[in-house]
């Protein structure tokens, strides 16, 4: 079995917004996107405390890239099912 190099990830904003990215390391991506080392993403910078709902592993950049495309094009209910899903 592989150890996947990427991931997927879902974070709440403060503000209740979904932010979807991706990431080799989502510890420390949560961190950047709560404020700590680099500053994170624009989108997530102003809507601190950001928390991680969803996460799920890729086999590749490409991958993860593809999967992350598509949980965009999903409306906010379909993202709060594929959260709830996970848990």
């Amino acid at each position: 079995m592989t150890v996947s190099a990427w991931f997927v990830y879902i974070v709440r904003c403060a503000d209740h917004t979904l932010y979807t990215g991706i990431t080799i390391d989502v510890d420390r991506r949560i961190a950047e996107h709560n404020g700590d080392g680099a500053p994170g993403a624009r989108y997530t910078r102003p809507r601190r405390p950001v928390e991680l709902v969803y996460v799920e592993a890729a086999a590749s950049r490409a991958e993860a890239s593809r999967r992350e495309a598509a949980i965009k094009q999903l409306d906010r209910a379909h993202k709060l099912a594929l959260c709830a899903s996970a848990r």
